[in-house]
């Protein structure tokens, strides 16, 4: 019975690693980030980056276009689809050589077949220059070193960031894209998007052409986006709708003429043609809108779970056409494309896995693409009632864009140029307009006046905080005629000087010390360099605690610098800038490029006797903790302690609960309350005994208060 029984398990585990190597390809699409510049997204090798694309994972549902990205969980999307469809097409032999009067192919939003369908080729980044080196204490010291896959450097490549990516499909039409970021401070929150489809006839991995003489007719290509702003303000409403977006609000602009109704003033055509009050820009956008379920009003995300009111979801996101070939002879832009644009519920069944061979399938996802100008627009049809509500979505919608009939012979290709950005308020507002309306909130009986952003002002809450979140989207447009200036003069921005191409952080026992390369110097724009500190964490406000340079107090240069303003026990993290003078006003090198995110300290020598050492703070009081060390809520710190020791904190009654190998050479070592299972410890007095390695003991008992 035994010998069975493990004869059954060894059955089992190999048809599971049959079944895991089956699935692998599925899951192994190789994935590049960009993360130069106040955005930050992934983006994959099959051309697009569906639902849980990335990591497989439905806890990441809101993954990507993160931004402000210097902050956690700042993510504002759930899926994205890219759609290719054509009539009257006989497949090639190996796919079944059937004739399909509507044949559609997919990857996303959800699902994606890498062998049949959006089969992978080329797949590369290319940057300007690497990523800086950074380095703190001796370890790597930055996101980008990561996280920054450069594959080889051009520089004279137009932007800071290019990734380059070929896609043969089964329709026998191969996707060139090219991405493309910006460091420069005033075009970092948006990626342009030129496509190149182009008729090749080859329709799978390999250079041999399977169908060369094919003519494609009424072709349209087909974008969809499942918004849903943003991460951390879809986790504080205690609601797990909005993670999937199903009370983001849509809008569209440039589609919609006189004719559709009074409320229209023109597309963007007419406004091509002299219309001023027609819309000069061809987009569609989202926002997070209010919620049926929630207790409050939820456009902004205030933020009610941990009470400090402020905005955490603030973004307007989207995307504008920049540019989309008349026909496959004529390079000129059409002004009437996109064709359709239209909002889809997200969960409906054209949104699932394709089947690239199923004709009532296709037929219906035909239906979506060519549908044409949806009006009344989203946010127009929803007003002031729940987008949660409307047409009885279980997921809300998504915005889809799809342009063509394009007739596509052998060779012959459309080029199509797109934007997406995000931009809205910033934190500082976020955190000012937050606590004033949370004030508001908290004490429903008191009456406050609040300014409107047009200086009027208004005793209602919900209207001062809706009116000053809605100024994002005339942040967004600001961005989206950014990235149109930058497509028009042909990638022709001025660009900061580089960052340093390497920079160290050493901890010291009077100061932490900086120290940076000199190949910025020799570029032509170079004017002189910032440095700014963080302290507690990374992913918040930096300040600028030193400059030298140009029209700075210090205008030698300089490639050190000692930061005598440190607190011992404190957590600092940094990044330098190189900036130039012009006469628009300076621009300097992003911060992420150096921005460190593991934490320099203030170490002080190790202590002399075992006599001096000390707990801080001690009582540790849960209410006082902002006072303690800010920023780090739970830490404790052990001061004097020997270079090399044992540390270990027992409970009153001897129970041993964490362990801490201090060998760093330094005075100072900190806890976070936490024991060695990572429960939080609870109030009580608690023992640290220290041990050096030469058997000396020593004990403090501190206590905690909760």
């Amino acid at each position: 019975m035994r010998r069975s029984n493990q004869l059954q398990k060894i059955i089992f585990m190999l048809c599971f690693l049959l079944m895991v190597s089956y699935l692998m390809p599925v899951w192994s699409q190789e994935v590049k980030w960009i993360k130069i510049g106040s955005l930050h997204n992934w983006f994959r090798e099959d051309g697009c980056e569906p639902e849980v694309g990335r990591t497989g994972l439905q806890a990441d549902q809101q993954d990507g276009l993160r931004w402000p990205a210097q902050y956690r969980k700042q993510d504002n999307i759930a899926a994205k689809a890219l759609w290719i469809g054509t009539t009257n097409f006989t497949d090639a032999e190996q796919y079944g050589g059937n004739t399909y009067p509507i044949k559609v192919v997919h990857v996303g939003p959800r699902g994606w077949d890498v062998e049949r369908e959006f089969i992978p080729v080329t797949f590369k980044m290319i940057g300007r220059h690497d990523h800086p080196l950074v380095y703190v204490d001796g370890v790597s010291g930055s996101e980008l070193m990561w996280d920054d896959l450069v594959d080889e450097t051009d520089p004279e490549l137009p932007c800071d960031r290019l990734i380059y990516n070929v896609v043969n499909t089964s329709l026998g039409i191969t996707e060139t894209r090219k991405v493309m970021a910006f460091a420069q401070q005033h075009h970092e929150n948006y990626y342009i998007y030129e496509y190149v489809f182009k008729n090749t006839g080859n329709v799978d991995k390999d250079a041999e052409i399977e169908k060369p003489n094919q003519t494609l007719e009424n072709v349209y290509f087909s974008f969809q986006y499942r918004y849903a702003v943003s991460r951390e303000g879809a986790d504080a409403t205690d609601l797990n709708s909005p993670r999937w977006g199903i009370n983001t609000m849509l809008d569209t602009r440039g589609e919609a003429k006189p004719s559709d109704g009074p409320q229209y003033k023109g597309d963007y055509d007419a406004w091509l043609k002299g219309n001023t009050q027609a819309d000069s820009l061809r987009c569609q956008f989202a926002w997070m809108g209010p919620h049926s379920n929630a207790a409050y009003d939820l456009v902004g995300g205030p933020d009610v779970k941990y009470k400090t009111g402020r905005l955490m979801s603030p973004q307007f996101i989207g995307v504008v056409t920049l540019y989309a070939d008349k026909s496959a002879t004529d390079k000129s832009d059409d002004p009437l494309q996109p064709k359709t644009t239209t909002y889809q519920q997200s969960d409906d069944p054209p949104t699932r896995p394709n089947d690239q061979f199923d004709v009532a399938r296709m037929a219906e996802e035909w239906k979506w693409m060519t549908r044409g100008h949806r009006l009344p627009r989203h946010a127009e049809a929803v007003g002031t009632g729940f987008p949660d509500k409307f047409e009885g979505t279980p997921g809300g919608f998504s915005n889809l864009n799809s342009y063509g009939p394009y007739t596509l012979g052998p060779g012959d290709s459309i080029r199509i140029v797109l934007a997406e950005g995000v931009n809205g308020l910033n934190r500082q507002l976020c955190e000012e307009l937050g606590k004033k309306w949370y004030e508001a909130y908290s004490n429903p009986n008191n009456t406050y006046t609040f300014e409107l952003p047009n200086k009027t002002t208004t005793t209602n809450k919900d209207e001062f905080k809706n009116a000053w979140v809605m100024t994002g989207k005339d942040s967004l447009f600001k961005t989206f005629g950014r990235a149109r200036r930058n497509f028009n003069l042909n990638y022709n921005i001025e660009l900061p000087p580089p960052p340093p191409d390497f920079f160290e952080i050493s901890s010291g026992g009077d100061r932490i010390r900086l120290k940076w390369s000199t190949n910025a110097e020799s570029d032509p724009t170079f004017a002189g360099y910032r440095i700014f500190r963080a302290v507690a964490k990374y992913d918040t406000t930096y300040q600028e605690i030193f400059a030298c340079g140009k029209g700075t107090a210090n205008s030698g240069i300089v490639n050190t610098y000692d930061d005598m303003t440190a607190v011992r026990g404190f957590s600092y993290y940094y990044y330098i800038a190189s900036f130039s003078k012009a006469e628009n006003g300076s621009l300097q090198s992003s911060m992420f490029w150096t921005r460190t995110i593991e934490p320099a300290y203030l170490r002080r020598a190790p202590g002399e006797a075992l006599s001096e050492i000390r707990v801080v703070p001690n009582p540790y009081n849960i209410r006082l903790r902002e006072l303690q060390y800010p920023g780090e809520r739970d830490k404790i710190m052990f001061l004097n302690i020997p270079g090399e020791c044992t540390i270990r904190i027992y409970t009153e009654r001897g129970d041993l609960i964490y362990k801490i190998d201090h060998n760093d050479g330094s005075g100072d070592e900190d806890w976070n309350c936490v024991t060695e299972y990572g429960q939080v410890i609870v109030s009580g007095v608690y023992i640290a005994v220290f041990e050096t390695p030469a058997g000396e003991r020593e004990i403090r008992k501190f206590a905690v208060i909760r």
